[in-house]
């Protein structure tokens, strides 16, 4: 397939302001879209990226949004169709709450709801939104951030896990639900990655050493950011046309792994 690959597409992120967020919206960008709309909780942050996005020849705009909240999902849904003229071609729901590990029996209810609200509820309120608007003009491609953990259990991280798990199902009732109208619907899940916010969970000094070796994961590396955005553009793609109701997993293998036998 010649070309760019997102030629003349229009797009939103959430949680575009570091990380996957942002690396997926500077490959789009690489790639040929032409409105780009970068929402983030933090303002700059959004602001930066749109910034970055539009030196590769992308018209954006930096939104900040907290889609924590049923009204700001409403806003960005508003705001992000005025800015693409109704014709929105690509979105990718990646936003999520940073906390650390809590204990199940010490598990905090303000943890246990933000992550409800942030991952689960605004997956739902953005993904039937913009399929109401992909349904009016042809069709598109809605795409989640998951995880590895969708499909198992990382220990301390009650909610995250859950939450991740119901967007892997959501995913599947809206690929089957939405196929009539040319929408497809996905997910990406990520591994353990060298992100900002895995910095914030570990350290510096831990992660750089992470950085050197990361021998839990088959490949034996972190994910970078940009190994997951790639993930997002393929499914974004034309060349995913036939992909839908998938969530595949970006992890160097780790989810196919079970263990060695001790030496």
């Amino acid at each position: 397939m010649s070309g760019p690959r997102l030629s003349g597409r229009t797009a939103v992120i959430t949680g575009g302001g570091s990380g996957f967020g942002r690396a997926t919206a500077i490959r789009f960008a690489e790639e040929g879209a032409t409105k780009i709309v970068v929402a983030d909780i933090r303002q700059d942050k959004a602001e930066e990226v749109a910034a970055e996005v539009e030196t590769l020849g992308a018209t954006a705009l930096a939104v900040q949004s907290d889609v924590g909240q049923m009204e700001a999902c409403e806003k960005l849904v508003a705001d992000t169709l005025a800015f693409v003229d109704g014709k929105i071609d690509i979105v990718v729901s990646n936003a999520a709450p940073f906390h650390g590990a809590e204990p199940f029996l010490e598990f905090s209810d303000e943890t246990w709801f933000s992550d409800i609200a942030v991952n689960l509820n605004a997956s739902y309120i953005l993904g039937q939104r913009f399929a109401r608007a992909m349904a009016k003009t042809g069709g598109g491609s809605i795409l989640y951030t998951t995880s590895i953990n969708a499909l198992g259990a990382g220990g301390e991280f009650a909610s995250y896990v859950a939450t991740k798990a119901g967007i892997a199902g959501l995913i599947k009732v809206m690929s089957v639900d939405l196929a009539k109208y040319n929408i497809r619907v996905n997910g990406v899940g990520p591994g353990p990655a060298d992100t900002p916010r895995s910095v914030q969970l570990v350290g510096e000094e831990v992660m750089e050493q992470f950085r050197q070796k990361f021998s839990v994961v088959p490949l034996g590396r972190l994910a970078s950011a940009v190994d997951v955005a790639n993930a997002f553009l393929f499914l974004a793609s034309d060349e995913a046309s036939y992909i839908t109701g998938q969530n595949i997993m970006v992890c160097g293998g780790i989810t196919s792994y079970v263990y060695n036998v001790p030496e």
